[in-house]
């Protein structure tokens, strides 16, 4: 791979898993490079990104996972990467699909590759709960809805765009919901957003912040932010 290319990793209270996650970037993909985003951690997390040396920002408030995203993408942006790919802290990203899902944006087949663990229900060991499952199927049949576009994992964190779409989200990131949003936003834009199969894995130390409870209100927010947006704002294609 020619490209350069980064990993975005936000983290918020990942002092388990961080350093973990680093390394296996190191040893499994060390052509690429990686800016952790220590998003105001609470634990220990700093300490672990400064006594190993992880390359990081430190952000001293916590502007959540948006925030921390579009740190990565303004990093991405100054420092002239091709591609940047959002890679999460907690473990369940498996680097050896980096590959995977850079390849439709280097042989110029889109613009933004999701990494899908519905798409091929053999490639990936963990599919999430039924909640989650529920709300994502809800949330694809919504982008389809008015974008024309089936996404069979919205949620999806593992996702890779290149230099057009490193300058639209370093400019602007949703934060309240940033990923089904975001790529909402691109297909409104007029970009090309593809998914592939990748392997995802359950968390391996650390606790979710996701419950049965926050994942039904996630999903009715992220639903209605969709559809206002749809309806208010347009199609608006990109230059």
């Amino acid at each position: 791979m020619k490209e350069k290319v980064l990993l975005i990793i936000p983290a918020y209270n990942e002092e388990e898993n961080i350093l973990r996650v680093c390394k296996e970037v190191e040893e499994k993909n060390p052509k690429i490079d990686y800016v952790v985003i220590n998003d105001g951690s609470k634990d220990n997390t700093l300490n672990v990104l400064r006594e190993n040396n992880l390359n990081h920002i430190n952000l001293i408030h916590n502007l959540g996972i948006g925030g921390a995203v579009q740190t990565g993408y303004k990093y991405a942006l100054e420092n002239d990467y091709d591609i940047a790919i959002q890679y999460d802290g907690d473990g369940q990203h498996d680097v050896q699909y980096v590959d995977t899902i850079c390849k439709p944006i280097i042989k110029k087949e889109a613009d933004f590759c999701i990494g899908s663990r519905y798409l091929d229900e053999n490639t990936s060991e963990f599919k999430s709960t039924f909640m989650r499952r529920l709300g994502k199927n809800i949330i694809s049949f919504i982008i389809k809805l008015f974008w024309h576009k089936k996404i069979t994992d919205p949620t999806s964190g593992f996702r890779a765009g290149n230099r057009k779409v490193i300058e639209e989200f370093a400019s602007d990131y949703p934060s309240d919901y940033p990923e089904p949003e975001s790529t909402a936003t691109l297909l409104k834009l007029g970009y090309k957003v593809t998914e592939k199969p990748v392997n995802m894995r359950e968390r391996v130390a650390g606790k979710s912040f996701v419950t049965i409870g926050t994942s039904t209100l996630y999903m009715i927010k992220v639903s209605l932010a969709i559809i206002v947006d749809s309806i208010f704002r347009g199609k608006n294609k990109k230059k």
